[in-house]
């Protein structure tokens, strides 16, 4: 029964993850920017594929390609650059929160690089995520396989709660930004009314001592 309540809410559970694919020419640098709180692990898993012109495809693997995988903080600090192969998979533990800069690119073996020549690259990446290992879950008995499953539950419900922690620290300096915009607009509109009334009244003064000095009033 524990083992089936604890399935239950482990298929509720919806991962943070980001999976696409896009096209880059050899030793092209694509970057994206994936927005992570601190102290959360990221995973990517990445696979390169090189174009055919014989073929008119992607082929399943790029022998003799490299991959350069490196990852900037909000703070421009570099936390991870590291060479890798045409498939595989790196990680990292962000320590602060904020936008991380996560960039990619080709390094070819080869001595020429083939005119026209393009890459499509896959990557899937998962933040905050903790895998079971079935095949050590599977390898201990219920009581065991109830446990783990159960820490691994823990942990994630731990990361949603950083994650809507996070997203309650953007929203307060979301609004600390807002009303202080709000406040320099509405000064400002006080400014620019003092300004004009103050030029209407050198107006008006100087009409009044124009009309004066020529004894028309």
């Amino acid at each position: 029964m524990k083992s089936q309540l604890i399935g239950f809410f482990m298929n509720f559970w919806i991962p943070f993850s980001l999976a696409l694919y896009f096209h880059s020419g050899e030793r092209e640098e694509k970057c994206i920017i994936e927005d992570v709180p601190s102290d959360t692990l990221v995973i990517g898993n990445y696979k390169v594929q090189r174009w055919d012109i014989h073929k008119q495809e992607f082929l399943e693997s790029a022998p003799g390609l490299g991959m350069f995988v490196t990852v900037t903080t909000p703070s421009a600090e570099v936390l991870l650059s590291k060479l890798y192969g045409p498939q595989g998979t790196f990680s990292f533990t962000s320590y602060l929160s904020g936008e991380h800069t996560i960039c990619l690119q080709s390094n070819s073996t080869r001595f020429v690089t083939f005119g026209g020549s393009k890459l499509r690259i896959h990557l899937d990446i998962r933040v905050g995520e903790h895998f079971l290992d079935e095949s050590v879950v599977q390898a201990k008995d219920k009581v065991n396989e109830v446990s783990v499953r159960l820490e691994n539950l823990l942990e994630q419900i731990h990361h949603i709660s950083k994650e809507q922690n996070y997203e309650r620290e953007r929203e307060e300096k979301f609004r600390k930004t807002s009303e202080e915009t709000n406040s320099n607009i509405l000064w400002w509109a006080i400014v620019q009314t003092v300004i004009l009334i103050s030029i209407g009244i050198w107006q008006i003064k100087s009409l009044r001592d124009f009309f004066i000095s020529k004894k028309l009033v």
